[in-house]
């Protein structure tokens, strides 16, 4: 009781040479022991945590009985995309974190039930239920096809608006398309959820920049009552140090987009250049460095070492990924930090040079702050680098929208009803400081209501 079903993994050398999927998924006899295990308490703590507003003891009950078709009708009520959350949502420092279970025990396995719940759908061909809504013929925009944006959409058209999303690449999903690498969230799986949504009427128009292909004002003009801008953050946060513009120093951004969106990884099926290293380096301790890392090792990399300031402790990586990236053969090389990307005669990246840093006092994130040891320098070889320090928000919709305001770190300033400063444009996800999938998925969510209020309102 007080121990979860443990989901099957891959083997490890077997995993890091392929892009399919690491977690198999629950069986139906574990997802019924696993659900069994809830207590289905009176004062569900674990909704709590949850950005989206899921009923997770309702849609586990009915896993619990074996109906998982009612449970998926549970959690499209308040979640577009379960099969995505189900995979890459950090539950464990959201809604498991606070199951009662989990004070003596292990919390119930809420992302890996939403899972099976899902992928039960899918394969059961569930997904393309057309929800029974009646149009209002009021037209609203959404921008940005990624989690922020699809989740905006998918609740407006519950509520009967007819959505049109405009993405500014040539496939949509955002962030959880180019950003996260097959073997967690495979292609199909995000295209079977977005496919639903268009089942509902959604209308997707891919290859158009709002800003530049279209303006704000020429969306209004076309007669939408409100917008939505869900464009992410796309703009790489680099070092500033000496070398980075060598040949195979890669941001994060760079080098998962070629591999995951445009499919490097599958060549000569999709030929997109990157380049395959075998000694790589990537720096940075987040959920992105892992993926890099990861990645880096099934192109073929004959070592991967994860470069980060401070311990391993203070890594803001899931804990799952840091386990799966030890397993398949990254090197973490902590209390280290890049000063100097050495190059060749032909500009090449050959080494970096490091030094090692010992942690102070807790600065205002809560991690203890990491200082450099004086002559501590040395040198790591590597043929490539990848730099996976975090992104800052997309910079184009504002740079080209007058009164467009935004603070001094570049995100869309917006109010308690997510309204950015000009009237009907709303905003939410990584472009006004949503940090995560799920927070940008709940900000699209609370938008979404603060939108049909202002539409309602409008004379």
């Amino acid at each position: 009781m007080l121990s979860r079903v443990k989901i099957s993994e891959r083997d490890a050398q077997e995993r890091n040479k392929d892009f399919k999927q690491v977690n198999a998924g629950y069986t139906r006899e574990q997802m019924l022991e696993e659900s069994k295990r809830c207590l289905q308490c009176k004062t569900p703590l674990c909704r709590r945590g949850c950005p989206v507003e899921i009923d997770i003891p309702d849609f586990i009950r009915e896993l619990s009985l074996d109906n998982p078709g009612s449970a998926i009708e549970i959690l499209k009520k308040k979640n577009n995309l379960p099969a995505v959350c189900g995979r890459v949502c950090p539950q464990e420092n959201q809604c498991e974190k606070f199951c009662i279970l989990g004070k003596k025990g292990e919390s119930v396995a809420i992302g890996n039930l939403e899972r099976y719940a899902a992928d039960w759908a899918a394969a059961n061909n569930k997904e393309k239920k057309r929800l029974e809504t009646q149009t209002n013929a009021v037209k609203i925009a959404v921008i940005g096809a990624g989690p922020a944006g699809l989740t905006c959409a998918g609740d407006l058209c519950k509520l009967g608006y007819e959505i049109t999303v405009f993405e500014s690449l040539h496939d949509t999903g955002g962030v959880l398309r180019y950003g996260i690498p097959e073997f967690r969230l495979p292609s199909e799986v995000l295209d079977a959820e977005i496919e639903a949504l268009k089942e509902n009427g959604i209308k997707f128009v891919l290859n158009t920049l709002i800003g530049r292909t279209k303006t704000l004002a020429d969306l209004f003009d076309e007669g939408y009552k409100a917008v939505f801008a869900g464009t992410g953050a796309g703009l790489p946060v680099f070092l500033g140090i000496e070398g980075e513009n060598l040949n195979n120093v890669y941001s994060a951004n760079e080098f998962l987009v070629r591999v995951n969106l445009m499919r490097s990884f599958d060549f000569p099926h999709y030929d997109t250049p990157v380049y395959k290293g075998k000694k790589v380096v990537v720096i940075g301790g987040g959920n992105t460095a892992m993926d890099s890392a990861r990645t880096a090792l099934r192109l073929g990399a004959q070592s991967v070492k994860l470069v980060y300031r401070r311990t391993e402790t203070e890594m803001p990586a899931r804990k799952e990924e840091r386990i799966h990236a030890k397993e398949e053969g990254v090197e973490f090389v902590i209390l280290t930090s890049p000063v100097r990307f050495i190059g060749d005669d032909k500009k090449f990246l050959k080494g970096v040079e490091c030094v090692k840093m010992q942690l102070g006092q807790p600065d205002e994130s809560g991690r203890r702050r990491a200082f450099e040891i004086k002559d501590s320098n040395f040198i790591i070889e590597a043929d490539m680098a990848v730099l996976a320090l975090g992104l800052n928000p997309n910079p184009i919709l504002p740079s080209l929208t007058p009164g467009l305001k935004t603070d001094g770190h570049g995100y869309l300033i917006i109010d308690e009803n997510f309204m950015t400063s000009i009237p009907g444009l709303f905003a939410g996800g990584d472009i006004a400081g949503g940090d995560t999938v799920i927070q940008a998925m709940g900000m699209g969510k609370q938008a979404a209501k603060k939108m049909d209020e202002y539409v309602r309102n409008l004379k």
